[in-house]
């Protein structure tokens, strides 16, 4: 198996506390926490 990326969060939110991510046809909700955790939903 390949070596994961490593991608920072503040690189994929950028200012927004939460984004959608598409993956295989579904939408999933990233979002940070005021404690700063992050969490996915679908």
């Amino acid at each position: 198996m390949a070596t994961p990326v490593t991608l920072q969060s503040k690189d994929l939110l950028g200012s927004h506390h939460a984004i959608n991510i598409e993956h295989n046809g579904q939408r999933y909700l990233l979002q940070t926490t005021r404690a700063g955790k992050l969490i996915l939903t679908k």
